[in-house]
């Protein structure tokens, strides 16, 4: 089977986590011996700004963590017509211009052999609907919506059958504990600033509540503006910038805990949508706390995989007794690291896509028996 995904970014993971998931389920397609091609643009900002800031040494820790995968460059969409022309499916991420959508739906229209989907795993859907509704879906065969209330959503815009849920998860070939645990201390928040989404939650879940319960914080991230470093610096944290995806597992394996700190979206209109951060997290063995979000899905288990804190005063006493207690971080870290390898992992994704494509046209279920 020939699968193209169309990323905004799959090199460039600066402040574009939709990369982390997609480079792992595309190197599971290449290793159960599929054709897989990533196609992203030329001049993509993530992209554009991580050679900015760390120039071509900032792509070193993507090419050396998934040497399996070498994204294609466009500028024109001539070149994009040319790379689906004998693809089976094509999947096209929505953080794509409107214009390379709607090119994609327009050959699928015109015949084009490939099953087409659009895969959303952003907010925008209700934080800003007429930038999602002003792509043209039209010749698309259905939506992969990383979660149940952004299923609703299209369900709603007309979509009915032709959604699917279909969650982000870990790369656990390269999120795992380490294989020699080492001296751990304090916290790690990894995440950026959030463009004003959650910086009340960052200062009353996870920089108040370390600086209470006492524990050094490292904050790795991009686009905090001034007063935001001000803000940290007032707490205590240490600032630590851009940190790479892949160099995260070694971050991890060197705290005590880390925190999970939704934008405000996700813990209110599209709540049951943990993001990247919780799978990735829970896949290294570090114990977890997160600030408030609803597993509407019955994705996790809460209390067992990770901590839950309903305010400030909760998070402060959670992070103290996981400093205090080895009992509990290893109770975490176990529950945690099982649930992800029983049901949220990369390898799990793949199987349930191909499942979504055996249902869609006979030809893809075909092709599914026959690269199985």
């Amino acid at each position: 089977m020939k699968l193209v995904y169309f990323t905004h970014s799959l090199s460039s993971c600066w402040n574009h986590g939709n990369a982390h998931f997609i480079r792992g389920l595309l190197r599971e397609f290449s290793l159960r011996g599929d054709d897989v091609h990533a196609m992203e643009p030329a001049q993509g900002w993530s992209l554009a700004n991580l050679t900015e800031d760390h120039g071509k040494a900032g792509l070193e820790p993507f090419l050396a963590a998934y040497p399996e995968l070498s994204p294609t460059r466009y500028s024109e969409f001539t070149a994009c017509e040319a790379g689906v022309a004998d693809a089976d499916v094509v999947i096209v991420h929505e953080w794509n211009e409107p214009a390379l959508v709607a090119g994609l739906g327009r050959l699928r229209r015109q015949g084009a052999r490939f099953t087409l989907l659009f895969h959303d795993t952003h907010h925008r859907a209700v934080s800003d609907p007429e930038a999602i509704r002003a792509f043209d879906l039209d010749g698309y065969d259905g939506i992969l919506a990383f979660g149940e209330a952004l299923s609703d959503v299209y369900r709603r815009w007309g979509w009915g059958a032709r959604v699917w849920t279909w969650h982000e998860a870990a790369d656990t070939r390269h999120f795992r504990p380490p294989a020699q645990e080492a001296r751990r201390d304090g916290l790690v928040w990894i995440g950026n600033w959030g463009d004003g989404e959650r910086s009340e939650e960052i200062e009353t879940m996870l920089l108040r509540p370390a600086r209470e319960a006492g524990l050094p914080l490292d904050i790795h991230g991009v686009r905090y503006p001034t007063e935001a470093l001000a803000r940290l610096r007032d707490h205590g944290a240490k600032f630590r910038g851009w940190l790479p995806n892949a160099a995260v597992p070694a971050t991890f394996s060197r705290h005590l805990a880390t925190v999970h700190v939704p934008r405000r979206f996700y813990a209110t209109m599209l709540p049951g949508i943990p993001t990247i951060r919780v799978f990735e997290a829970l896949a290294c063995g570090i114990p977890l706390a997160c600030a408030p979000w609803d597993d509407t899905e019955g994705l996790f288990n809460p209390g067992d995989d990770y901590l839950i804190a309903r305010d400030g005063a909760t998070m402060t006493a959670h992070l103290r007794a996981l400093h205090q207690d080895a009992g509990l971080r290893r109770s975490l870290a176990t529950h945690g690291l099982a649930t992800i390898r029983a049901r949220h992992s990369c390898a799990h994704r793949m199987e349930e896509l191909l499942s979504i494509l055996a249902t869609l046209r006979p030809d893809d279920a075909n092709q599914v028996e026959r690269a199985a």
